[in-house]
């Protein structure tokens, strides 16, 4: 998937050192929102098995994972989709990250709007799911600006940066569902 701003494809073991860079680069302004680092993060054994896993994700409809270049080639983040839910659900949950210095240059909202038509007409999703910190005023935006609704919270719903946090949770249904509801 491609657009003037961004590109979205699955990673590649050639990624490795962008990915470890902006990874290490990016580490106190992702910390605070996403689960412990393991002690093996930035190993390549690490991240082959990570792209393995990612594969079988795929390969069972399951899940997939993105890494989002710009327009000069440069990895700026990633998205997930994971837990895909077929038969009468349609669904999955999305998750992304974007690199510190990337952060705040609409870049990822390009992504998701690229992504959002990739899940209705070729994945023939739904329904996406996301969920945030309460605190996250840059992610709520995000997901609010590219037509996610708040439908919840939840008490103690992800362990992020060691601790049991709780969550606001987000849905966006496909416009053609949303028409023929």
């Amino acid at each position: 998937m491609r657009s003037t701003k961004i590109m979205l494809r699955p990673p590649e073991m050639d990624d490795f050192s962008a990915w470890v860079a902006l990874r290490k680069a990016s580490r106190p302004f992702l910390a605070p929102w996403e689960p412990e680092w393991q002690d093996d993060e930035f190993t390549r054994t690490a991240f082959r098995y990570r792209l393995h896993i990612y594969d079988k994700l795929s390969d069972d409809d399951r899940g997939q994972a993105l890494f989002a270049f710009n327009a000069e080639q440069v990895l700026v983040g990633a998205i997930t989709l994971s837990n895909i839910r077929r038969g009468v659900a349609q669904m999955a949950t999305l998750g992304y990250w974007i690199g510190a210095e990337f952060s705040r240059q609409g870049l990822m909202t390009h992504a998701l709007q690229l992504l959002i038509p990739y899940t209705q007409f070729d994945m023939k999703l739904h329904r996406l799911e996301a969920a945030c910190l309460p605190h996250n005023a840059a992610s709520i935006s995000l997901l609010k600006r590219v037509g996610f609704e708040q439908e919840g919270y939840a008490k103690s719903y992800l362990k992020i940066a060691g601790q049991w946090e709780d969550h606001i949770l987000f849905a966006r249904l496909t416009t053609h569902n949303r028409e023929s509801h």
